[in-house]
């Protein structure tokens, strides 16, 4: 992929991490801001899909009120958990 490309789908995804909810903002920017150039394709992909998902049920997922049963999604949480984490 091109730099142009990179910094396009960055900046969409970037966006995209923009959330109803403060404590998700923080999060999910955190994360892509440290670890977007990190990230494996496979994982990019899932945490794509993570972005998908409504708001409560990534509270639910960041912050102990629920699980997700896909492994690969379950691996992504964490990583974005871990990410915010001192």
């Amino acid at each position: 992929m091109s730099d142009v490309q990179t910094d396009r789908e960055y900046s969409r995804l970037r966006w995209q991490c923009r959330r109803g909810m403060l404590e998700l903002d923080a999060l999910l920017g955190d994360f892509i801001d440290a670890h977007y150039h990190d990230l494996k394709p496979e994982e990019l992909s899932v945490f794509k899909d993570v972005l998908s998902y409504p708001d409560q049920l990534l509270f639910d997922y960041f912050f102990g009120n629920g699980k997700p049963t896909d492994k690969d999604v379950s691996h992504v949480i964490e990583r974005i958990r871990n990410t915010h984490t001192p």
